[in-house]
């Protein structure tokens, strides 16, 4: 087998393998805390406009 038949893993040093590796990993994560960002917001701003909602109600309900 010559040089261009060979597979990417066969051709690569261990070190860019690993490079690669990681940081798929690292997008894996950085996609984790963004989901888990965007869910706690979502939650957090319905329960936060919720309060808004009871404190307006009862302001206007003291005039």
């Amino acid at each position: 087998m010559n040089e261009v038949e060979k597979p990417n893993a066969e051709i690569l040093p261990a070190d860019k393998q690993e490079k690669g590796a990681s940081l798929v990993e690292y997008a894996l994560l950085v996609a984790l805390i963004a989901v888990v960002c965007i869910t706690a917001i979502t939650v957090l701003g319905n329960r936060v406009s919720g309060q808004f909602s009871t404190i307006a109600g009862s302001l206007g309900s003291s005039n």
